[in-house]
């Protein structure tokens, strides 16, 4: 889906699905600008809706959660990879089934909601086990799990992201505990719900009767890569986990349409750049020389990026990045890339 690219980048959508994490908070406070952002969208009359891989909140609590920071939320906005998890196996499942549960306790109420049997033990004849996020889960819930799967549990994560963004830089999520279980197993999940995969990307866009659907994230592995599965726009934000150094080397089905510092970049047309852009355009220039990309010129920073990632992607590997002019080492830096 393609939306407009005059004007204000959100003018060309009827609905704009959030990221969480490193989009509209970190941990527990809003990123500077989110609260206003999703005001502004309400107040305009577009859908918004919210989708994350999280599995250690249902969707009332995330809604609750937005709504102490400022910004309104419904539970039905809510998209989770607990909840998604929980129909998935409530549909392969028979009413009551034991379903073996790693993670926090809101992955233990999504599957009791839809009529399953949380148990801990794979001692309880588990039919399946599902994984989520838990900052509690430790070494005996793995071991459980491990022994059930072994013993023929179907194996569900609810989504596998290496890392959760923090105040103090990334940490383990729960892609990492995930590893530990392919590790004794020599195996990979059965089914993964959350993100890349399509499903919480496509349920939103569903949701809306007319007009195109715009993902904003901040993970290329999980955002991004969901979003081109799913066949919608993607906004790349710089404020959670994935930098310029990570979009330059970035495969193709983990490209974003757009790239924006921040959520301003929704409704200031200065703010946001379409990727990848020419490589002459902006008032830059991209050229190979000596087996690095040089960036020469003067302009928007987001431009130079834009170029840059022209530049980048049409080469096998990122070569080294020179700044060829004074104007473009500050925009390298400012990118937070050497100049």
């Amino acid at each position: 889906m393609t939306g407009g690219a005059e004007g204000r980048l959100v003018d060309g959508y009827a609905q704009v699905v959030f990221d969480l994490d490193g989009v509209i908070y970190l941990i527990d406070r809003p990123i500077p600008g989110a609260v206003e952002a999703v005001g502004r969208l309400h107040g305009e009359g577009r859908a918004v809706a919210y989708a994350t891989n999280n599995a250690s909140r249902r969707s009332s609590d995330v809604a609750s959660l937005l709504t102490g920071m400022g910004v309104p939320a419904r539970p039905d906005e809510v998209l989770t990879s607990a909840a998604a998890a929980a129909e998935l196996l409530r549909d392969r499942l028979p009413a009551g089934a034991p379903v073996l549960v790693v993670g926090a306790e809101a992955l233990r109420a999504e599957i009791a909601a839809v009529g399953l049997s949380p148990v801990g033990r794979a001692e309880e004849s588990p039919r399946a086990v599902v994984q989520g996020y838990g900052p509690q889960v430790g070494w005996t819930e793995l071991a459980e799990a491990t022994v059930a799967v072994r013993g023929g549990a179907t194996w569900i994560a609810t989504n596998t992201d290496r890392t959760l963004p923090s105040g103090r830089g990334p940490l383990p999520g729960n892609g990492s505990l995930v590893a530990v279980l392919r590790t004794a197993l020599d195996r990979e999940p059965d089914v993964v719900v959350g993100k890349p995969e399509p499903a919480l990307f496509a349920t939103a866009a569903r949701r809306v009767d007319e007009g195109h659907t715009l993902v904003v994230g901040d993970r290329l592995d999980t955002d991004i890569e969901g979003a081109r599965r799913a066949g919608l726009d993607s906004l790349l934000v710089l404020t959670g986990v994935s930098d310029v150094p990570e979009l330059l080397a970035a495969p193709p089905q983990r490209r974003p349409t757009y790239v924006a510092r921040d959520l301003a970049g929704l409704f200031d047309p200065a703010a946001v750049v379409r990727v990848p852009g020419p490589t002459d355009a902006g008032g830059w220039s991209v050229d190979a020389r000596d087996g690095a990309l040089v960036l020469s010129g003067a302009g928007r920073p987001l431009d130079a990026l834009a170029a840059l990632c022209a530049a980048a992607w049409s080469a096998p590997t990122v070569p080294p990045i020179r700044g060829g002019s004074p104007d473009a080492a500050r925009a390298l830096a400012s990118l937070g890339l050497p100049a």
